[in-house]
């Protein structure tokens, strides 16, 4: 059997067999991308609320303790006359006691979001050798690529100038950007 022959039954079904490892990685790149200053897996929730001025510790875990819509209180520390930092179950709060000023904000996790980019992270215990059969099926798929086009819109046409372009992209954002 010629070697095109090989390579192309070799790219169509391994190409078929990561699909999904390929989902998990695109999909989780693409939200890690554009996080800004909040962690995709999880939905962050802010609340700004007045209450009593003047609590001391005692009476804003007991007024805390009161109110059953608010997240369970963990721990109150004292950050100077004026403020104190709330230690949250999923977040973290500071109450003004000169105005009585309430900030919370809490962290929900969202449960298909946070699996895919642990696997992204390759923090998923036993994931590394899947991440590595993936690099390497990458990697084989994109030489393959190169030899099973022939012709006109192979690599000796038009797709050595795509070839080009594409290794150029990371060449020259590399020399514009780390400098």
């Amino acid at each position: 059997m010629k070697l095109t022959r090989i390579l192309r039954i070799i790219h169509r079904d391994l190409g078929f067999f990561v699909v999904g490892i390929t989902l998990v990685y695109a999909i989780s790149g693409i939200l890690l991308n554009h996080m800004g200053s909040n962690d995709p897996a999880f939905r962050t929730e802010m609340v700004t609320t007045q209450i009593p001025e003047n609590l001391t510790e005692a009476e804003l875990s007991e007024f805390w303790l009161a109110d059953q819509n608010l997240p369970t209180l963990r721990r109150i520390l004292r950050i100077d006359d004026n403020h104190s930092r709330l230690l949250l179950e999923g977040g973290v709060g500071v109450y003004n006691s000169y105005n009585g000023t309430l900030y919370y904000e809490t962290h929900t996790r969202r449960p298909l979001i946070f699996w895919i980019n642990r696997l992204h992270y390759n923090k998923v215990k036993g994931w590394t050798p899947v991440a590595d059969f993936y690099a390497g099926a990458l990697i084989l798929l994109a030489i393959s690529g190169l030899i099973i086009v022939k012709g006109k819109k192979g690599i000796a046409g038009s797709g050595k100038w795509y070839l080009i372009v594409g290794i150029l992209i990371p060449i020259l954002y590399g020399i514009i950007f780390l400098r």
